[in-house]
């Protein structure tokens, strides 16, 4: 789950919004070695969470493919496509997330599973894949829906060195958005869920 806010005047919250940075819920590991271990999200603007079902279908689709890789989470919310793939043996996972709050509580939770392959970022995720970057094996990209992120994201990784040959790159958009993907990206698998799509693509050599 994943959200982009438009940037503030002042670095310190505001009333309201420290009023808003409260446990809402839990969240529920899916499988791997976290299997069941529910963590604390917030009650918080824009927080999107990816519904279980397609976490869950989603996971499926990965199979076997996160166990020793690396793996990076953009506009990463809760952290749960993150925390789930080190719950199945993802070797590091780069969590971006530009809210400091909302970060902040990624890294509480990654310490509570007592973690240490999990690196949380704070940062605006379009602007940490404009920079050079590592080749990941799985990016997870569920940028705030109606806000033009998702094309600009999808170029600036595959242009930036942040794939391996092989990546799998998942993508989630409102269901009215078509994203713009480059052209070596294959359709691997689709689902839907309210007014999200869900679509995983599978990396080809360029």
């Amino acid at each position: 789950m994943k959200r982009q806010r438009s940037p503030r005047s002042s670095s310190r919250p505001s009333a309201s919004r420290r009023e808003s940075a409260k446990p809402l819920g839990k969240l529920r590991i899916i499988g791997g070695d976290f299997r069941r271990r529910q963590l604390p999200v917030l009650d918080h603007p824009g927080l999107r969470p990816t519904p279980d079902r397609v976490r869950e279908t989603l996971f499926n689709w990965l199979g076997q493919a996160l166990s020793g890789k690396q793996v990076l989470d953009l506009f990463a919310g809760t952290g749960a496509l993150g925390i789930e793939s080190l719950s199945r043996g993802a070797a590091q996972v780069t969590f971006v997330e530009r809210d400091i709050h909302v970060a902040a509580l990624i890294r509480e939770n990654l310490a509570t599973l007592k973690t240490a392959q999990g690196k949380v970022v704070t940062a605006d995720a379009q602007a940490f894949v404009k920079a050079p970057g590592q080749p990941m094996d799985v990016v997870f990209l569920d940028p705030p829906f109606h806000q033009g992120l998702a094309a600009p994201c999808c170029a600036a990784l595959e242009s930036g060195g942040w794939l391996a040959s092989d990546a799998m790159i998942y993508l989630e958009t409102e269901q009215s958005l078509a994203p713009a993907v480059p052209a070596n990206w294959q359709l691997y698998r689709e689902t839907q869920a309210g007014e999200s799509i869900a679509r995983l693509y599978q990396r080809l050599p360029a």
